[in-house]
């Protein structure tokens, strides 16, 4: 069975920067749309961005928009959120999941999670 790993959450200040990595082990993601989502305390888990592992068409959360960017390193079989100008409404944590074929904002369309990163946004 394939796995994803996420790793660079942490503890910053409001207005800082994070790059978030999830690494493909046991799995190949030729084919498959690439997800990250988030979960804050109590609330429900939400999309925040996608991208397809070939043909790339990055698509973003109304929420994601202009403070987030979901990229790729194909030979490392790794996908990255950069998160900009966090706030403390940023508080979650995300995961990175996947699905075979078009994209989509359903979380329970993804085949493949991994179990999360923490990021944590101090005012």
């Amino acid at each position: 069975q394939g796995s994803l790993v996420e790793s660079g959450g942490g503890l910053v200040q409001a207005g800082a920067s994070l790059r978030l990595a999830c690494a493909a082990s046991g799995i190949t993601f030729y084919g498959y749309t690439l997800g990250w989502f988030r979960q804050a305390p109590g609330k429900d888990r939400e999309f925040v961005a996608s991208i397809l592992w070939t043909g790339n068409s990055p698509y973003y959360a109304d929420s994601a928009k202009g403070r987030s960017t979901i990229s790729k390193d194909n030979p490392k079989e790794t996908v990255f959120l950069q998160l900009n100008n966090l706030n403390p409404e940023d508080t979650a944590t995300y995961y990175c999941a996947a699905k075979y074929g078009r994209r989509s904002i359903s979380d329970s369309d993804y085949e493949y999670w991994g179990q999360g990163t923490r990021v944590t946004v101090a005012s």
